[in-house]
């Protein structure tokens, strides 16, 4: 493992610090009917979008499934955006209109958020040959599911993915259970990264409950993606304390495995570096903990106060073609 800065360490707290603030907030809201529709939420799975992001350019184009808060917001997308889009105002970081399964922000190069099991596999190999085609160095890293893995769409865009070298990461985020089925009742293959080496696709088993390894993982698929070697398949296996989404009772696992999982909560064992290393005081990371803290509480306000998007957005965003004639005004 290469040797971790005090800056990275203190990065990935916060960062993770902050989804975990972000989801517990996004969930009681749920609760209280502030939120509606479908809600995943990332607890549990912190370590993957922190120690992702160390590892990558902010260029670098990020795709994802519907679980996306996590990744948003560590990618850059603000809690006040990310609030806003859970609430369907118009300040939301997709206007309002995509709410929690479809987050979307050009500026910080986050492209989805998608609701349709599997698809982003092959939109983020598309998106990675467009920046082949366009001559850059960036690198698409591409997130899916363990029930992800059981689509067509992935063997297609993993054969093509080979054979134009495009520079891709795919990272299937393994949290074992899918909707709610595990991977051991689900498939034959029950080491999911080994699907990529039937395409000779450099592929590995990576620990999801640790920024470091995840770090490690992606930086060294992101070089060999620059290199024009092209893609590689990370399976990271993480868990997810709360259930596949808000409606989801969990009964297919036991309380016991779930805080078994607590006592490897990412967040925590960070933070116990953190101060083994004497990278920051108790006092240093009690004022993070209560900027966090503040910054999530005023997402809410900000979310409470904005405007619902006018009817006329309806309109809005849908066809590239301004004058698309089959949109009756």
């Amino acid at each position: 493992m290469a040797k971790v800065s005090k800056e990275s360490y203190l990065f990935w707290y916060e960062t993770m610090l902050r989804i975990r603030r972000f989801e517990e907030k996004a969930g009681q809201l749920y609760g209280m009917q502030k939120i509606r529709g479908f809600c995943h939420l990332y607890i549990g799975q912190e370590a993957v979008a922190a120690g992702t992001i160390t590892a990558l350019k902010h260029e670098d184009p990020i795709i994802t499934a519907y679980r996306d808060h996590g990744l948003a917001i560590a990618r850059g997308t603000s809690c006040n955006a990310a609030m806003a889009e859970l609430y369907g105002k118009a300040t939301g970081c997709s206007k309002g209109k995509g709410g929690s399964m479809h987050f979307f922000d050009k500026d910080n190069y986050f492209f989805g958020g998608h609701g349709i099991v599997g698809a982003q596999i092959g939109l983020g190999a598309g998106i990675a040959f467009a920046e082949k085609y366009k001559g850059t160095d960036n690198v698409c890293i591409c997130f899916f599911g363990d029930g992800a893995a059981r689509q067509g769409m992935l063997h297609e865009t993993f054969n093509l993915a080979m054979m134009w070298k495009l520079p891709v990461i795919f990272v299937c985020e393994n949290n074992f259970y899918a909707m709610g089925t595990s991977v051991e009742r689900s498939s034959n293959v029950t080491e999911i990264y080994r699907l990529g080496e039937a395409y000779d696709m450099p592929s590995k088993s990576v620990d999801g409950m640790k920024c470091e390894t995840v770090h490690d993982a992606v930086a060294e698929a992101a070089e060999r993606a620059r290199k024009g070697d092209g893609p590689t398949f990370l399976e990271i296996k993480t868990y997810r304390y709360k259930g596949h989404s808000m409606s989801d009772p969990q009964k297919y696992r036991t309380k016991e495995e779930v805080e078994e999982y607590k006592q490897k909560d990412p967040i925590e064992t960070t933070l116990s570096t953190i101060l083994k290393k004497k990278y920051a005081t108790e006092a240093e990371i009690e004022a993070i903990n209560e900027r966090i803290q503040k910054e999530v509480d005023d997402c809410v306000t900000f979310a409470e106060e904005s405007p619902y998007p006018d009817a006329s957005e309806l309109y809005t965003d849908n066809y590239v073609q301004s004058d698309y004639p089959f949109i009756i005004d």
